[in-house]
């Protein structure tokens, strides 16, 4: 709990001098500088008009009216910089934690360490989402409201989840029996007023949304597949199986439901976290702690473990996972699949009898979902573990699996032993044999020696590439590799080296002719939207890149084969787009970024969460694009995707670019 970090020091020091800064700014625009002293600077009394003739601008600023200035903003800066010394050398997430384990204030402790969790989160949303907004090319505070105050929202719903299934909190600590770790038989899951049918008359067909579960029996020492389109239900079945459906998400669940001989509807996730670990969804956001090493053994540790069986379990799980050489790093400095990796760790510490897990593929590299495809093979079959895992990329999993449950029309079926899973990797998302080469040769982008370095850490090591027009390059390579990192610098270049587009310096570019020139989908593409349906979001685009009223939309609804003025066009129009599927936000996030018509699209993790439906959706999406004569670049871990789509592929390791990065090398 006690130690000296330099950064939350630092931190407050800057908040203090800030609010002295702008504590005698405003002093100086409302004449408040005006004392004793020498004259400084002599600048004239402006009055405004009625109704407001009583207040003074500007004014003569004087030594003693600027140390006075000074001097009042002191206490405020002194407090600021007093809080940030205390965070510095107590770590207040683990005594608020501390302070949640019993006692009268348990319930507001609890809400205190959501709260410190969600907060300094808070300056990562405001970054993401306005470099969001910077690429997209939007101006004002106002466009980052919506999707900053969505960031916030799921942030903290998702750490007091997290925290829910770890134990946070618990009163409590339910043991399971000798009983069959599974059991779901006639279960129905449901919301709102799909429940209170269901409960009303379980018998009776309910409209709505509903999940059905005729059997669903798991027995210790195997490994079971949930799988199923987006949005079908997969992550439903994995909350319903932890407690967070009827606990949390303020489900309904009918029928009979034991998991570790217990009745799942009366028993809440925190007080069977000793026997259940759980691996939620895009597990980055409900990380509550901010090291690495911290937020593996954050269950023990809020539990009262002893620090040195905590430090052992940490150790032991995070040499389990491959993730040892991650225990020092900041919690928020991690790649998306190495947040997954750590998201295990955090399971695995408690040594769980049962494991549920959300998609553990779906950021990792191919040698990482190998890794972790042995690590749920040993816990299951070696080590006596319950494993059930949720994922599109079934064909991953096939070999170590048990039984397959797929979930189609609001049912969960199980697959006959022997049925034909999909490849692996999702090697037919991008359906239909990959297109002969539409390049002329013709470098559309030319990039040379680029090199950014991030946090001390050299994240890209002078990479040199080029992007010819009507091709679409596949960037590949391990977690952290600098994939991310490089697509960023392309698009909006800064740190050394030189990004040239159509022969054109992009760093001189100015924002419009910027985006006519090189555009970047991010990993978070959803930070791209903030109105409030897909129409106005394509008019916005439309105004943002002085493109011709209604370009966007065509190109919209031309990537989802949707035709203007039809029934599925209007409603796609008129949808929110949060309400649209996680393909269509994909190719809006595309299309919104094309509307200045630009020669280059970079796109990062385009299948990242997609089933294979929606992955041929994007495919499709990026073929268009590149047909057009534009050059595309992809950065993924999906290898089939990358077979069928891309006509170059460039590996990425350490910062650095492989083979067949520069046009010389792929013509030779």
């Amino acid at each position: 709990m006690f130690r000296i970090r330099a950064a939350p020091l630092r931190h407050a020091a800057i908040l203090a001098v800030g609010f002295i800064v702008v504590r005698v700014l405003y002093r100086i625009l409302f004449h408040g500088v005006d004392g004793s002293g020498a004259v400084l600077l002599d600048l004239p009394v402006v009055r405004l008009p009625t109704p407001f003739a009583h207040v003074t601008m500007l004014g003569p600023i004087t030594s003693g009216g600027l140390w006075s200035s000074v001097e009042s903003a002191l206490p405020i800066a002194a407090v600021i910089f007093a809080f940030g010394a205390i965070n510095a050398c107590i770590d207040l997430s683990k005594l608020f934690a501390r302070g949640a384990r019993g006692g009268p204030l348990r319930g507001a402790a609890r809400t205190l360490v959501i709260a410190w969790a969600t907060v300094p989160a808070l300056g990562d949303a405001v970054r993401q989402v306005a470099l969001a907004r910077k690429l997209r090319g939007s101006r004002g505070a106002a466009a980052l409201l919506v999707p900053l105050l969505e960031r916030t929202v799921e942030r903290a719903v998702a750490i007091a989840a997290a925290m829910e299934v770890r134990g946070f909190g618990a009163q409590r600590s339910v043991d399971a029996g000798n009983a069959t770790p599974i059991e779901f038989r006639n279960v129905v899951l449901a919301y709102g007023a799909c429940a209170d049918a269901a409960d009303a008359d379980p018998g009776a067909p309910v409209e709505g949304w509903t999940l059905a579960v005729d059997e669903f029996v798991v027995p210790a020492g195997s490994l079971v597949l949930v799988s199923g389109p987006t949005g079908s239900g997969k992550s439903t079945m994995l909350h319903a199986l932890s407690g967070l459906h009827t606990h949390f998400d303020d489900g309904e669940l009918h029928g009979s439901a034991r998991v570790g001989g217990i009745d799942r509807r009366t028993v809440p996730p925190r007080e069977t976290a000793g026997f259940v670990g759980v691996v939620l969804q895009n597990p980055r956001i409900g990380f509550a702690s901010e090291t690495v090493a911290d937020e593996i053994g954050f269950a023990p540790t809020a539990r009262g473990v002893v620090a040195s069986i905590v430090s052992a379990r940490v150790a032991e799980a995070a040499a389990r996972v491959g993730v040892t050489a991650l225990l020092g790093r900041d919690i928020r400095a991690l790649s998306a699949g190495e947040a997954t990796l750590v998201a295990i760790a955090a399971a695995l510490v408690e040594r769980p009898r049962i494991l549920l897990v959300d998609e553990p593929l779906a950021d990792l590299d191919a040698e990482a979902r190998l890794r972790i495809r042995a690590l749920l093979d040993s816990l299951a079959h070696e080590h006596g573990v319950c494993v059930v895992v949720a994922e599109h990329r079934v064909g991953e999993l096939a070999a170590v699996a048990d039984a397959r449950f797929d979930i189609r029309d609001g049912r969960v079926v199980r697959i006959p032993t022997g049925a034909q899973l999909e490849p692996a990797d999702g090697a037919d998302a991008a359906s239909g044999d990959r297109p002969a080469s539409g390049t002329t040769g013709e470098a559309r982008l030319e990039a040379r020696g680029i090199h950014v370095v991030l946090g001390g850490r050299v994240a890209v090591d002078e990479a040199s590439l080029d992007l010819c027009a009507g091709e679409i390059v596949a960037l590949t390579g391990p977690n952290g590799a600098g994939k991310s990192t490089l697509l960023l610098a392309l698009a909006l270049p800064k740190d050394a080296g030189a990004v040239r587009v159509n022969g054109t310096d992009v760093a001189r570019l100015r924002r419009r002719s910027r985006r006519a020139a090189v555009a970047l989908v991010p990993e978070a593409s959803d930070d791209l939207l903030c109105a409030t349906s897909a129409e106005d979001e394509c008019r916005r685009a439309d105004r943002e890149a002085g493109a011709v009223t209604g370009t966007t939309r065509a190109r919209f609804l031309a990537f989802l084969g949707a035709q203007n003025g039809t029934t599925t066009a209007a409603r796609l129009l008129a949808s929110h787009p949060r309400d649209l599927s996680t393909g269509e936000r994909r190719c809006l996030a595309i299309a919104i970024q094309l509307a200045a018509d630009a020669s280059v699209l970079l796109i990062d993790e385009p299948t990242r969460g997609l089933d294979a439906r929606a992955r041929s959706l994007v495919a499709a999406a990026l073929r268009t694009v590149a047909g057009e004569g534009r050059a595309v670049a992809i950065a993924t871990h999906d290898h089939g995707f990358a077979r069928e789509l891309a006509e170059r592929t460039v590996e990425m390791r350490d910062g650095r670019l492989g083979a067949g990065a520069l046009r010389t090398a792929v013509s030779s």
